[in-house]
């Protein structure tokens, strides 16, 4: 299955949120991600949004085509608005990514860990 995203780009977006969860005082990583987030085009948005929800296993590994659909036709608010107000956001990023068989520390490769 090819994603609509980057592993590399998932990626990326759970390293910011592990920062952005453990609250690093000045870290700017909230507006960072935010932005991040919002610089994605609406695939890459909507395949994050199936990615997280297959992790909280709202939809399962195998309907990742079916979430995905549905988190394009179901977007109301800005993405980047509803994912950094779900809790345990880096840990359902990365459970899912593991769900469809992808390697979180091979998707790290070559991002720059002070991100």
């Amino acid at each position: 299955m090819q994603l609509p995203i980057s592993p590399s780009k998932v990626a990326h977006v759970i390293i910011r949120a592990r920062k952005f969860d453990a609250d690093i005082p000045g870290s700017g990583q909230g507006r960072e991600l935010r932005a991040f987030i919002a610089s994605l085009n609406e695939d890459e948005q909507a395949a994050l949004t199936a990615i997280m929800w297959i992790g909280r296993e709202t939809f399962d590994a195998s309907e990742f085509d079916e979430a995905w659909r549905t988190a394009r036709e179901e977007a109301s608010a800005p993405t980047e608005d509803y994912l950094l107000g779900v809790p345990m956001l880096a840990d359902y990023l990365e459970d899912g990514l593991n769900a469809l068989d992808i390697s979180l520390e091979e998707a790290e490769d070559g991002i720059d860990p002070s991100v």
